[in-house]
């Protein structure tokens, strides 16, 4: 499984032979305020190559999509049928997968790299905000009125990337951030007094320190921290209390959890590489292929090679 950067992005959405490419590509990406742009997606279904979608990849970039159509998306284990309005918050760490499922396809979305929303201007990293992160539903249905306040943000962004204003880039974050909000709004977050509590900081820095280990991109990237012993280290408290806080928080032990996130990369890798069940056993830290199988079949109920055969046909 590749990962596609903005460039490929807009090669496939633009073609190789579009005449203004380059000259927009050069214009465009190397930005010192990092790269942003809006579309509308009628306008790029009529001169996309592709009318069927996306394939399944990891993007470099980041993705928000206001849909209105029938289409399908699959991302982890996970698949969403869309009848008609969503919104879609893509970031590189979710590889996904979108499938147009008829020719009526209209809505807006906008690319953006992570530079373009810098902690030093937005005052926290876009990677910790909830709605990008790997535990989040990533694809919202909405309704019509829903909607069309996504859709009055993204059209007061298409008119200010067409102005000649100086601080244009600074307005385009601003309508970001409004969208970012927007989409935060459509799912309860915990109220801010709960995540001060140490119980919840420590919650928070374990699955930070888990997820930062994924996704595995080569056979020579291993998994650093393995056991419950390993993150209570590196975070400083005995093993002992760091399941009572997991357990507490989340309801699952630590052991739990780690296994969870360790199927979940081992399915992934099993559908979407090519990779042999040893070297995919090696790079989830398992010294033993059976040891691996056995872990396997404990979450899935059949063998990893059972698993991979399966998912192919």
């Amino acid at each position: 499984m590749s990962s596609i950067t903005i460039k490929e992005f807009y090669k496939d959405i633009l073609g190789e032979s579009c005449p203004d490419i380059n000259q927009f590509l050069n214009d465009n990406i190397n930005k010192d305020v990092g790269h942003f742009n809006v579309f509308d997606i009628s306008e790029i279904y009529k001169t996309c190559s592709s009318k069927t979608g996306m394939p399944y990849n990891r993007r470099t970039y980041y993705k928000i999509s206001l849909i209105n159509g029938k289409n399908k998306v699959e991302y982890a284990d996970k698949t969403v049928d869309i009848e008609d309005c969503a919104v879609l918050f893509a970031s590189p760490k979710i590889p996904y997968n979108y499938t147009h499922l008829d020719a009526e396809q209209s809505g807006q979305f906008c690319v953006f790299t992570k530079d373009f929303l810098p902690t030093s201007k937005t005052g926290f990293e876009i990677d910790n905000l909830p709605v990008f992160s790997p535990h989040s539903d990533f694809v919202y249905q909405i309704s019509t009125e829903q909607f069309k306040k996504f859709e009055d943000i993204f059209l007061k962004m298409h008119d200010e990337i067409q102005s000649d204003y100086m601080y244009k880039y600074d307005l385009l974050r601003n309508y970001l951030m409004e969208l970012i909000h927007l989409g935060q709004k459509l799912k309860p977050i915990l109220p801010v007094e709960n995540n001060k509590t140490a119980a919840s900081r420590t919650t928070t820095l374990f699955i930070e320190l888990l997820e930062r280990q994924f996704p595995i991109e080569n056979i020579s990237h291993l998994l650093r921290l393995k056991t419950p012993a390993d993150f209570a280290g590196i975070l400083g408290v005995h093993v002992n209390h760091l399941n009572k806080v997991l357990k507490d928080t989340t309801g699952k032990t630590t052991g739990e959890i780690i296994g969870s996130r360790v199927f979940q990369e081992a399915k992934m890798l099993l559908t979407q590489t090519k990779w042999n069940i040893s070297e995919i056993a090696f790079t989830l830290g398992f010294e033993e292929v059976a040891h691996f199988s056995n872990f396997f079949k404990k979450h899935s109920k059949q063998s990893p090679q059972h698993y991979r055969e399966l998912s192919v046909v």
